[in-house]
């Protein structure tokens, strides 16, 4: 079932009927799907914590309980290599082999198998890592003072719950997604199981946990991501990551290359 503005029937008034029944009144019960129903559609939405794009898909319909749950969709399988190295065009080509598939399936369990979260994940680790490798961040005068050891201006950062040095260093940007200070690498550490990460931040560089650590930011901001893309704005989808613009052309340019090159859906996972 997908229903949106414009579409006509019973199934409308049956959505209709659905979402005043949840609080939601689109208005007359009449089998079109005009603007009221599309406010009340988005209002729900918003509700349940789903994206707001007014249009009803598997997830919405399920939510409204006119659908049973719907399988996740997937387009991990049109992610290969030959495409992601037309993301990566500097990167060379072992790096992608080696790394692809652990990323990818980081991606499974947190359900960011969608193109729109496939496409985020790669694409920030373009930005930040355009070697497809795990790297440590390199000391500029962004984290580092003229005269002060490295990384001295993460040290006291409140908002990266670092708490004086050496924080700064010992919680400087690691893996594909360049995780960054204490309260990060607690969270998303204890988020995938590696409960050792603050006493060895240095293992967020290692493959298969860096994935999972890209796998669980990500997540952690899909909904304020995905209302991004929704309108095609990803210098914010980017900022939601990286708190500003850096690595922003290489961004764009792997997202928007890998929206033309990647099949919309291929298969679903259950």
């Amino acid at each position: 079932m997908t229903l949106r503005i414009g579409s006509i029937g019973s199934e409308v008034a049956i959505l209709q009927d659905a979402l005043r029944a949840h609080g939601f009144n689109p208005g007359a019960i009449d089998g079109s799907f005009g603007a009221g129903t599309q406010a009340a559609v988005m209002a729900f939405q918003n509700s349940e914590g789903l994206l707001p794009d007014g249009v009803v898909g598997p997830r919405t319909a399920t939510a409204l309980g006119l659908a049973p749950p719907a399988p996740m969709p997937s387009v991990i399988a049109g992610v290969t290599v030959q495409v992601v190295s037309q993301m990566f065009p500097q990167t060379p080509l072992q790096n992608i082999k080696r790394h692809l598939p652990i990323v990818l399936n980081a991606l499974v369990a947190p359900e960011l198998t969608d193109k729109p979260m496939v496409l985020m994940s790669l694409a920030t680790i373009r930005a930040e890592t355009a070697g497809f490798v795990p790297i440590n961040e390199g000391q500029s005068r962004f984290n580092t003072s003229p005269s002060g050891h490295p990384f001295d201006l993460y040290d006291n950062r409140k908002d990266l719950g670092n708490t004086g040095a050496p924080d700064g260093e010992r919680y400087r940007g690691r893996g594909f997604v360049q995780l960054t200070g204490r309260a990060n690498y607690q969270r998303h550490g204890i988020a995938i199981g590696e409960l050792d990460l603050l006493t060895i931040p240095e293992r967020a560089n290692d493959p298969e946990i860096a994935a999972r650590l890209l796998a669980s930011f990500i997540k952690s901001k899909e909904r304020a991501i995905k209302e991004a893309l929704l309108h095609g704005d990803l210098a914010t989808a980017r900022r939601l990551v990286n708190g500003g613009s850096h690595g922003i052309d290489a961004f764009t340019d792997a997202f928007s290359t890998g929206d033309r090159l990647i099949p919309d859906v291929l298969e679903t996972v259950a």
